[in-house]
């Protein structure tokens, strides 16, 4: 039965876009997991898509992207993929599922469009640059 399935919950594992400098000095923005956990997660999937319905009706869509990352050590984090800026008007949602003690977990990690922003920014824990966190 459905309501004796009682998954456990996803805590201190953060999805962030970070706001960045390349080789040729020039911003950019990427995609880590973080995993702050005590214990490393393993096996690690992530999905990214990227959509918006306007109000009237019109769809925008990314193409759907999977990443195996593989394990994440504890108090660390890895690049899921770098983001162009163009993107930021729609919704991006990063889906991370992953194994701990055996069991497989999993969340979805939205930035609802228009919310990684300049005024947004936080300094990122582990990475300790700018950029915007969901956990």
């Amino acid at each position: 039965m459905k309501k004796d399935i009682n998954p456990s919950k996803v805590e201190d594992v953060a999805v962030a876009v970070v706001k960045e400098k390349n080789e040729l000095d020039q911003e950019i923005w990427n995609v880590y997991l973080i995993n702050q956990k005590s214990k490393s997660i393993e096996n690690v999937l992530v999905s990214s898509k990227g959509y918006l319905t306007k109000i009237n009706g019109n769809e925008t869509k990314t193409s759907a992207l999977r990443h195996s990352i593989g394990n994440v050590e504890a108090n660390n984090y890895v690049l899921i993929e770098p983001i162009m800026e163009n993107v930021f008007g729609l919704h991006n949602e990063y889906w991370v599922s992953f194994f701990q003690n055996n069991e497989m977990l999993d969340k979805k990690y939205i930035f609802l469009a228009e919310t990684i922003k300049e005024e947004n920014l936080i300094n990122i824990p582990l990475i300790n640059k700018p950029g915007v966190m969901i956990k």
